[in-house]
């Protein structure tokens, strides 16, 4: 379970920048993370959850997960489509010479404090 180790990385770059600003509590963090990232979404809500037990800052942190859609661009017709839905594959002319411009990536967007 990678989850874990993506979320003891969020916590870790949450205290460093609550430390950096003299910070002692951790309201919401908020991350950004793509549907073909390979992030299993409960499995890292539960990491957090259990993370954050562990660590007074953010003990009663709250965490906004948002789900980035899978786009990707075909290079022959240069539309765009939903890559879960169709693959690698081209829907409008099935090409196979697409690539994936958004939905892999996984960013912590928000900290808010109090």
């Amino acid at each position: 379970m990678h989850e874990l180790s993506i979320v003891m990385e969020v916590v870790k770059q949450v205290k460093k920048l609550a430390e950096e600003h003299n910070v002692t509590k951790v309201q919401s963090v908020t991350v950004e993370v793509g549907e073909v990232s390979g992030v299993v979404k409960e499995y890292f809500l539960d990491a957090f959850n259990w993370m954050k037990q562990r660590n007074e800052l953010m003990k009663d942190c709250e965490l906004n997960y948002i789900t980035i859609e899978a786009i990707s661009y075909c290079e022959d017709c240069k539309k765009t489509y939903q890559t879960t839905r169709y693959a690698k594959e081209c829907p409008y002319c099935h090409s196979t010479r697409t690539y994936l411009v958004s939905g892999k990536d996984f960013m912590i967007k928000e900290i808010k404090v109090i």
